[in-house]
């Protein structure tokens, strides 16, 4: 596991020991900011269930200002520490130990860019974080949310939450999913 592009170009990462997190695979990381480039300059970034950190450092690294790692385990947030460090990334960056829903109403952004979600797959925390970022006052109609999910996970929720899907890329295995606030009147998405 690496960065891909940008000012930590290609330095390695760790990722934590155990199975409690999943990294994910340099090639999808690299098609998935090929999508995300645009929104990333001068950016603010939130990667909730961020693991290694991976993601949000390479946001960092392609030019977001900011960064928040949202992360509950002590030793995915070691890990997150050491590569904010490693790359020299840490001073953009905010590390904090909660919850992914809590952590929305703690963020001191008024606005928030692009925020990214991986849980951990068929745990069942889409809907319930996913209702957290509809209602979050940082979050406003021009902030892209991102989703990692398993390709079998139901969003058929989302027009209930007032969120709305942009784009899908699928993959083997899994899914990224391309969201904003507002959803038409009487349009729901099917999955």
């Amino acid at each position: 596991m690496r960065v891909i592009a940008g000012t930590a170009r290609s330095l390695p990462l760790k990722a934590p020991q155990g199975m409690d997190t999943r990294p994910t695979t340099d090639r999808i990381k690299e098609t998935l900011f090929n999508m995300l480039q645009p929104y990333l300059a001068g950016a603010v970034f939130v990667d909730l269930f961020s693991g290694s950190g991976a993601i949000g450092i390479e946001a960092l690294s392609r030019g977001a200002k900011r960064a928040y790692f949202v992360e509950t385990g002590a030793k995915a947030l070691e890990c997150i520490r050491q590569n904010l460090e490693f790359t020299k990334l840490a001073q953009r960056a905010v590390v904090l130990r909660q919850d992914a829903a809590a952590a929305l109403d703690t963020l001191p952004e008024k606005t928030v860019d692009v925020v990214f979600l991986d849980p951990p797959y068929r745990a069942g925390q889409e809907r319930r974080v996913l209702e957290a970022l509809a209602a979050a006052p940082c979050v406003t109609d021009e902030t892209l949310i991102v989703v990692e999910s398993a390709l079998d996970t139901d969003f058929s929720f989302l027009g209930e939450i007032s969120l709305s899907l942009e784009r899908e890329k699928r993959y083997k295995t899994n899914r990224h999913l391309f969201l904003r606030r507002g959803c038409p009147a009487g349009e729901q998405e099917s999955f």
